[in-house]
Parts: structure tokens; C-alpha cells; sequence
């Protein structure tokens, strides 16, 4: 049968008189459009419930790759920077014990009020009050507060507080506070918190 005839009976073929049991008969090109139906019709079907199910899978597969990946490349870092890491904590365990050095003792803390006392006169200041505060407990340090009060110009104060700052041992200045004495404004009375930090070793 030519393409023309196929074509013509294709037109003249009424699709109510299509019967399943008579499939044999019909035209080429409505068996060719059934066919390619069912042929999709079974790929779509494949494809839903065979081959979906796979991409999600390997889309799962692929997240934990990503994953793995990432964790490996940074195992691989730190496994390449290993000793440049145990060089780092070397440095820092040496840093900090030079810090902890640098923490008074009790048995010192006398000696540090004697040097802050000696730096006030050093600095021509009037000395009113070293007084030694309670001490203040931390994680694996404590606070030793220390109030002084003194009076004199505002060079022999900054002089005063550059001095201590030089002090050997870790010392800091909190709650300043500066006053004016007499009218003139020249002399001044200072009060300030000096901390000093010890270590508590094995406490």
C-alpha cells in the first residue's frame, strides 16, 4: 500500500468503528500512532518508576560525595599542616608560661605593693592609700585588686601611670578617676584600680 493510499483510507477511517479485537485491520498509520503510544506510554512508565527513583538515589549518592569530599580535603589540611600546627602549640604553650611567669605568687604580692608604692614617690606624687582588696577567683587565675589613691600634677601622674604599666609583672588600671584640688587646678588627686593576677596552680 502506497503512502497516498494509506493516507486516504487513514481519512475515510472512522475512529468509532476501532475495535481491539480487529487491530489486524486497521489502518498503517493508526497502527503506527498506537504503537508509538504505548511506546511512550511504557518508556514514561519505565521512566516514573524505574529510573526517577535512581536519580534521586544517585542525587543522594552525589551529596554524600560532596560531603566525604569536603571532610577528606580537610583532614588532608590538617594532616599536611600537622607539624606546623605542633609548632604553633609549642609557641603558644611557651608564650603562655611566660605569661603565667609574669603572675605574682602570694608571698610577692608585698613586694609588688612596695614596688607600686616606690614608683608613686618615684613619680613625685603624694601617696594616700595603697590598700589591698579581696581577691577575686577565676578559672584558673585570680584578681588581685589594689586601690591607690595619690595627688600631684598631671605630668607626675602620667609618669605614675607609665611607670606602672612597665612594672615587670602583669599589672592593669581600672576605674580611674581625677579630681582637681584647690582653685588653681594644678594639682590633682587621682584613684584608680590596679589589678595584678596570680595563677592558681593546682587549687
Amino acid at each position: 500500500m502506497s503512502l497516498a493510499d494509506s493516507l486516504k483510507s487513514l481519512n475515510e477511517f472512522d475512529l468509532n468503528d476501532l475495535d481491539i479485537n480487529n487491530a489486524g485491520i486497521w489502518p498503517l498509520p493508526i497502527k503506527i500512532i498506537v504503537a508509538l503510544l504505548i511506546f511512550g506510554l511504557i518508556v514514561g512508565g519505565g521512566y516514573w518508576f524505574l529510573v526517577k527513583d535512581q536519580y534521586m538515589q544517585l542525587e543522594r549518592v552525589e551529596k554524600v560525595e560532596q560531603d566525604l569530599r569536603k571532610k577528606y580535603e580537610e583532614k588532608a589540611y590538617q594532616v599536611a599542616n600537622l607539624e606546623v600546627f605542633k609548632a604553633q602549640m609549642a609557641e603558644m604553650e611557651e608564650t603562655f608560661g611566660a605569661l603565667v611567669r609574669q603572675l605574682p605568687s602570694e608571698t610577692e604580692v608585698p613586694g609588688l605593693l612596695e614596688d607600686i608604692t616606690n614608683t608613686a614617690l618615684g613619680s613625685g606624687l603624694e601617696l594616700k592609700q595603697v590598700k589591698l582588696l579581696p581577691e577575686q577567683r577565676r578559672d584558673f587565675y585570680a584578681e588581685l585588686p589594689i586601690n591607690i589613691q595619690v595627688s600631684g600634677s598631671y605630668h607626675e601622674l602620667a609618669s605614675f601611670v607609665s611607670s606602672v604599666a612597665a612594672l615587670p609583672r602583669i599589672v592593669t588600671l581600672h576605674d580611674l578617676t581625677i579630681k582637681p584640688i584647690g582653685g588653681d587646678g594644678e594639682q590633682l588627686d587621682m584613684q584608680v584600680v590596679a589589678r595584678t593576677y596570680r595563677y592558681r596552680a593546682g587549687e
